[in-house]
């Protein structure tokens, strides 16, 4: 009986670390070893002037990471006791990884072991002339025998500046914090309680 229950807290114990890899980053601090990968950071560079940084997952969007971003530097400028912030410097970036994985259930009909004979067949296509049709070199035929995945992370940096008072009329560059926190609100994901 110890053993069944061992190992059923031990296929809990991984099922709820799968369910936490399949969800977007929600908003959280940025800290390493969190149930989800990635959060919010800021660094002081002068007493009114922040960077701020959020790191989304590969299930969050470009949309969601700059919603965040410009989330934090709402509530930082709030937290600090000023009234507005302008941006002054942003960027997002965007880490692309490709991966190419055989398809494990396709097998070559001639069998496991002769792998040093494949079929190969030449034929005259135009307007190239004579080509190779190799079934093992990313031919279409056979694209189906691989598995090519694409995975996007985001990570939004902003730098910020913080005023007091009123936010001037027509500048793009300035936001009002309150203003920010109320629009964005509704649409912030917390982390689920523990």
């Amino acid at each position: 009986m110890k053993r069944k229950s061992a190992a059923l807290a031990v296929v809990l114990a991984l099922g709820a670390t799968l369910a936490a890899c399949a969800t977007a980053t929600p908003y959280q601090p940025n800290i390493p070893g969190q149930a989800v990968s990635g959060g919010f950071s800021e660094i002081r560079l002068e007493p009114d002037r922040f960077r701020v940084t959020f790191a989304g997952n590969s299930l969050t969007s470009r949309e969601t990471v700059e919603g965040y971003l410009l989330f934090r530097a709402a509530e930082l400028t709030v937290q600090q006791g000023y009234d507005w912030f302008e941006i002054v410097d942003r960027a997002t970036d965007r880490q692309t990884r490709t991966y190419v994985e055989p398809d494990p259930f396709y097998r070559p009909w001639w069998g496991p072991g002769y792998y040093g004979w494949r079929p190969h067949w030449r034929y005259y296509g135009r307007p190239f002339g004579w080509r190779t049709w190799d079934p093992f070199w990313g031919d279409p035929f056979w694209a189906d025998r691989y598995d090519v995945r694409t995975i996007d992370k985001y990570e939004a940096t902003a730098e910020i500046l913080m005023h007091r008072g009123p936010k001037p009329e027509g500048d793009p560059r300035a936001f009002d914090a309150r203003a920010v926190m109320s629009a964005l609100g509704p649409r912030i994901v917390y982390p689920a309680p523990r």
